[in-house]
């Protein structure tokens, strides 16, 4: 089961104490999946169809639990797909209250997000990528829902698709966030999980990286040094260099991999790291001024 169905699993078993809640969450199934129409005596007819067993189960049981009103439900069955088709339609004047419900309690809000969710919602695989999606038929029902979902300091937009309106969100904290408001607690915790895991391996990656650059930094520096250092001795020998640039010389020659501290400690008057590194840049000059002068023009100071 991908991990959109598995939210929508666990938020179908979640049901609302307060029918106010239910009331919410079962006008945002509506909205997304079905409709509201009139009989020929006024009365509110409530369509819904899905391919979801989840949402049909739902929306059946909300309207049972809430209203305690006879529901029709036809299934149809597409063989070749494998997949089946749920029908509902209820009516009675009772449900104008759904097609009207006016959500401002925060616990109405978390119902309607939820409803909205299982109803025309998916999310992407977290091992891939963060992406929370609802999808809307109009503009004006996206943008209440997007403000809805914003007033729980969020950051949804909407983006055009085809001839829907998508409500998303992309940050991976504003997700879990989501999934809390909508009361999907196991989803929650899987997502936490996954973010945990990816953050630790980018984390690792990024010391590796770093400590492979700093090595190949290190490694470039002291192949430059000994060929600095060989040129001169080929060139013009070490015996026209003070003592410390010749100590340091002999010294790197003899251990080519030794880092600047160890190098330090090596010379036969020890010296720091800011040491070891000015006389091997004197070298460096020299061997430049080698290159490009006669020889013996070589700065000592």
């Amino acid at each position: 089961m991908s991990f959109s169905g598995k939210i929508k699993e666990e938020l179908a078993q979640h049901y609302a104490k307060a029918r106010h809640c239910n009331l919410a969450e079962l006008s945002a199934l509506v909205h997304m999946s079905g409709s509201f129409e009139k009989d020929g005596y006024g009365r509110c007819i409530l369509k819904l169809h899905t391919e979801n067993d989840g949402v049909a189960r739902k929306c059946f049981t909300l309207l049972g639990k809430t209203f305690n009103i006879s529901t029709d439900i036809a299934i149809r069955r597409n063989t070749a797909k494998g997949s089946c088709s749920y029908y509902i339609r209820a009516k009675g004047e009772e449900l104008l209250a759904v097609e009207n419900v006016i959500v401002q309690a925060v616990c109405c809000k978390r119902a309607y997000i939820r409803g909205a969710f299982i109803a025309s919602g998916s999310m992407s695989d977290p091992d891939k990528s963060y992406h929370f999606e609802i999808v809307c038929g109009t503009l004006k029902q996206a943008e209440y829902l997007k403000n809805m979902i914003n007033s729980f300091e969020m950051d949804a937009k909407i983006v055009k698709r085809k001839k829907s309106y998508v409500v998303y969100l992309k940050e991976g904290s504003q997700i879990v966030d989501i999934l809390n408001i909508m009361e999907a607690h196991v989803a929650l915790l899987e997502l936490e999980n996954v973010r945990i895991m990816k953050e630790m391996r980018n984390t690792v990656n990024r010391k590796v990286n770093c400590e492979t650059a700093n090595i190949n930094k290190t490694v470039s520096a002291s192949v430059r040094q000994m060929e600095d250092i060989i040129y001169i001795r080929d060139n013009i020998g070490f015996d026209k260099l003070p003592d410390g640039l010749k100590d340091v010389a002999l010294t790197r020659l003899t251990y080519p991999d030794a880092t600047l501290k160890e190098l330090g400690g090596l010379l036969e008057n020890p010296i720091g790291k800011s040491g070891v590194n000015h006389r091997l840049r004197k070298l460096s000059e020299n061997s430049r001024k080698v290159k490009g002068t006669v020889r013996g023009a070589i700065r000592y100071d």
